[in-house]
């Protein structure tokens, strides 16, 4: 399985509404649900009125479209950086999977990954 490196430096933020979000951009992923309103977007991007934000974050993503028979892809990623006390934060789309993980820990993260058979690519 292929797993691509994204090029930029990522952040979580808890926002209060996306009249702020630039939906222009070329990434930006926003998750509402009945008690928060979040926003993962490049570092660069983050909307000035945020209500709490996280940076220092990089990303990877699970090559190709992923058909929705297929089970346990994020566990056994997951389960490999866990194995390296790697923390992540998911985020899935209908095509495929993004996985997140702190900026200190990302090419342990991928050195981990590519042990374990994964190709990284950038």
């Amino acid at each position: 399985m292929e797993l691509k490196k994204m090029p930029y430096c990522l952040s979580v933020c808890k926002i209060s509404d996306v009249s702020e979000i630039d939906l222009q951009k070329d990434f930006y992923f926003i998750g509402r649900t009945d008690e928060e309103l979040s926003l993962v977007c490049r570092t660069e991007d983050v909307p000035a009125s945020t209500l709490e934000r996280d940076d220092g974050w990089r990303g990877f993503r699970i090559q190709g479209v992923l058909d929705f028979s297929l089970i346990g892809i994020l566990s056994k990623l997951s389960a490999i950086l866990a194995e390296q006390q790697i923390g992540i934060f998911a985020v899935s789309t209908y095509n495929t999977d993004y996985i997140l993980v702190k900026e200190k820990d990302f090419d342990r993260a991928l050195n981990a990954l590519a042990d374990n058979g994964y190709t990284v690519t950038d």
